[in-house]
């Protein structure tokens, strides 16, 4: 997960390959629920990691049920409809498929067993409607106390035990603000069923039917049968009780699924498709009907059972209009597609966006407004035309994940004929992680970029600058790709040492270096390298794997033969390269070269340290001689010598902690930046 302030995306020509999803949320959280409140255990496969079923494990931990991972999976054993914690305070995040079933399972528990207990949010959560679901459950006795804005969380649900339900009439709930408060009701009411069937009516439209399928399918899993009149009547029978299924798999989420089904539709041209897998043409969830808008729109669709795989069709797409009250969720999604259609879209039935994560008809009519399309927007509907001319944006997402992951389509701009191209800058990136954690690893796994677009960042300098140290530093603060150049050398020499090839078999080093296969990460200690599967990231910090770097380095073809592995890590969303020619030899467009230097006295001084920490005696006189000789040898090789490029920003880093020389380059990059230049070209 990016976890940045913002994320730069630069502009994007097509897409193709595979995406594996992660498990849905409203199943996730659903099954959560139920498997806490269940008797038994039930093992859970595939369930999604995110904010919102963190918060759902949080909560039914301080609850007293047993949690217990197994590698993927997950064992909770339930409580049986029995109360172990009768007091606690549960935080629920932004999460409205923790908030509302869990403030009715509380309050009907409560009230007939005995308990206290508060649930909190964060401030959006506390701006979230819940009144309606509060209006159903005091006529039947619970207690709930609104602790701050009347109609909104938080709440506090209390009651003595042995008191009994008032459940002999129907249970009225209104339906046209959110399914979730009949959701609620749905999962907590059969806790109470000793004496008699209970019915639920709804009171007006019942907005996001699908998402009531939803728990109607799932409660069946769980032993409970849920009687439906159409869909204003609902009746749990007398004596339903929660029985664990054993075993349980989460399918994955169909509206992140919109996402994937829309940038097949808007850049899988003249090749590959983009292949959706986790869920397909079985989906239980009702977003799956977002692959008919998106057919309306032009895609090419095909699925089965737990796939669909999408490539674009019409060009540009086809504006719709479409009433979406049963796709809410997706339906952003078509807000995004817009921009590449050739007339307006307008999505009705959305007056459930104004109560979501944030006022979402609203955000969304700012952001896209900002990219240059026409919008107009009204209680229950939007209706956006594409850009007439594209304008680069820095755009909001309100701290919600479905804005960040709509509006990163944006990226894909030049397919709409957008001249220049123009870069999209995503603020606060992070909040994907409430469903989908790694969606822009996945997105940019996907997209395809001209490499003249993707920026970089050069870092050279002599060994022991901390030239490795900075560059990782500015590619996590940026959520940028990492290139150390000198552990390609490094891993050459220990590829060679393994192979047995001689480090001055000039040929066969070019050889290895060609096949070379390393992978970099990120780690609590750092960087990290994995050579041919295997981690060596200790092994290429050893000194005679500099010395063994310094020699290898110096041969013209193998030289030649990494030039084409260290171009291929220029990756969207961006680079950051550091070495000794990175900014002379191998991207001399760079926009920002850094050349980084110390003198060989406060190198030595950090060696040394460096080895001291380690256990390793050293001397400083002699590292400070090696350092020397090494620079004198890097600087007068024949092949891409050791110099700073011509416009190279020279930073003396002798007197300056990792994170005053990590500033000074963010500084830099902040007046240099293609997505700076293109929001204010006259910029220095």
């Amino acid at each position: 997960m990016f976890d940045i302030p913002f994320l730069d995306l630069p502009p994007l020509r097509g897409a193709s390959g595979t995406v594996r999803l992660p498990g849905s949320k409203s199943i996730s959280n659903r099954v959560l629920l139920l498997a806490g409140l269940a008797e038994g255990t039930t093992v859970v496969h595939d369930l999604l990691d995110s904010d919102d079923t963190r918060v759902m494990l949080d909560a039914l931990r301080a609850l007293g049920c047993g949690l217990e991972r197994e590698g993927p999976t997950l064992r909770v054993t339930g409580l049986g409809g029995r109360l172990q914690v009768h007091d606690a305070k549960l935080f629920l995040g932004n999460a409205g498929t923790a908030m509302r079933p869990l403030t009715a399972a509380l309050a009907v528990l409560a009230a007939t067993q005995g308990g206290r207990f508060e649930l909190s949010g964060v401030p959006r959560m506390h701006e979230r409607p819940i009144r309606d679901l509060v209006a159903a459950l005091r006529p039947l006795g619970c207690t709930i106390d609104e602790l701050g804005e009347p109609g909104y969380p938080p709440l506090r649900v209390s009651g003595a035990p042995g008191s009994r339900l008032a459940t002999a009439q129907p249970i009225r709930v209104r339906g046209d603000v959110s399914s979730q408060f009949l959701t609620a009701l749905l999962l907590a009411l059969p806790l109470v069923t000793d004496e008699r069937a209970i019915v639920i009516e709804v009171d007006g439209e019942l907005i996001s039917k699908p998402y009531v399928e939803i728990t109607i399918n799932l409660l069946g899993r769980f032993g409970i049968d849920v009687r439906r009149d159409g869909w204003q009547r609902f009746t749990l029978p007398r004596h339903s009780r929660y029985r664990s299924p054993g075993a349980i798999h989460v399918e994955a989420d169909a509206s992140s699924a919109s996402y994937f089904v829309a940038l097949g539709a808007i850049a899988a041209h003249g090749g590959a498709p983009v292949r959706i897998e986790g869920v397909g043409s079985d989906s239980i969830q009702g977003d799956i009907r977002f692959v008919d808008a998106a057919r309306a729109m032009g895609a090419q669709v095909d699925s089965g059972p737990g796939w669909i795989e999408v490539r674009r069709g019409r060009w540009p797409l086809q504006g719709i209009a479409i009433d979406a009250l049963e796709i809410p969720d997706a339906a952003m999604t078509l807000a995004a597609m817009a921009l590449y259609a050739g007339g307006p879209t307008r999505i009705t039935g959305i007056a459930s966006w104004r109560v979501k994560e944030t006022d979402r008809i609203a955000a969304m009519s700012t952001e896209l407004r900002k990219l240059g399309a026409a919008v107009v927007e009204g209680p229950d509907f939007i209706e956006v035309a594409p850009p007439q001319r594209w304008t680069p944006a820095a755009l909001h997402t309100y701290d919600d994940h479905r804005m960040a992951m709509c509006l990163s389509l944006a990226a894909f701009n030049p397919l709409a004929g957008a001249a220049p191209p123009c870069p999209v800058r995503i603020l606060d990136p992070k909040c994907v992680a409430k469903t989908f954690p790694d969606y822009f690893e996945a997105l940019l796994g996907l997209a395809a970029a001209d490499p003249a677009d993707i920026p970089v960042i050069t870092i050279d300098g002599p060994t022991a600058s901390g030239k490795g140290t900075l560059a990782a530093a500015v590619a996590e603060r940026l959520g940028y790709h990492l290139l150390d150049s000198g552990a390609l050398y490094r891993a050459t020499g220990l590829a060679a040492q393994w192979d047995g090839v001689a480090p001055d078999d000039e040929a066969g080093l070019a050889r290895l270096a060609g096949v070379l296969d390393l992978r970099f990460g990120h780690g609590p200690e750092g960087s990290r390298t994995w050579l041919r599967g295997r981690e060596v990231s200790t092994e290429l910090r050893l000194e005679s794997a500099g010395q063994l770097a310094s020699r290898v380095s110096a041969l013209p073809a193998v030289r030649a033969a990494l030039t084409g592995l260290q171009l291929a890590f220029r990756r969207a969303p961006g680079l950051v390269a550091d070495g000794r020619d990175m900014g002379t030899a191998i991207f001399p467009t760079a926009p920002l070269k850094v050349y980084l230097t110390a003198s060989a006295a406060e190198r030595a001084e950090r060696r040394h340290k460096q080895f001291i920490s380690k256990g390793i005696s050293s001397n400083i006189a002699d590292l400070r001689a090696d350092l020397e000789a090494r620079d004198a040898r890097d600087s007068s090789r024949s092949v891409s010598p050791l110099r700073p490029a011509e416009d190279a920003l020279l930073l003396d880093n002798s007197q300056l902690s990792i994170d005053e020389s990590v500033a000074w380059v963010l500084a830099w990059w902040a007046r240099r930046s293609p997505f700076v230049r293109a929001v204010a070209p006259t910029a220095a």
